[in-house]
């Protein structure tokens, strides 16, 4: 299975007109795995976590994590889950939001071989 590297082109970013800056991109996992990968790969942070919402606090500012399970891709008798995931930094200095993706996406990111 599949994990996020830096934003390419299965994510895309943009800043708010309220001063939030939102990413999307899909995961190859289920929601199960990500759910708990979550704890790790965002430091142990205070969170609230709903049933397609995460909310973290962290660097002063706050990361709302949604997520939907989506269609898996299937190539050719490979099946790859896929989650659909946008984060939202609200109160985050774009150093602050830099660290929080690079130590999430470092820790969600598997080897294969």
């Amino acid at each position: 299975m599949m994990r996020p590297g830096p934003p390419g082109p299965a994510a895309t970013g943009a800043a708010t007109a309220q001063g939030e800056w939102v990413l999307r991109r899909d995961m190859g996992c289920t929601r199960e795995e990500f759910l708990r990968w979550l704890p790790g790969a965002t430091r142990h942070a205070p969170m609230q976590v709903g049933a397609d919402r995460a909310t973290i606090r962290t660097g002063g500012g706050t990361v709302e994590i949604s997520f939907a399970q989506r269609r898996p891709r299937v190539i050719g008798l490979i099946s790859i889950p896929v989650l659909e995931v946008s984060f939202r930094f609200v109160g985050l200095e774009p150093e602050g939001r830099d660290r929080f993706l690079a130590y999430f996406d470092m820790y969600t990111r598997r080897g294969g071989g």
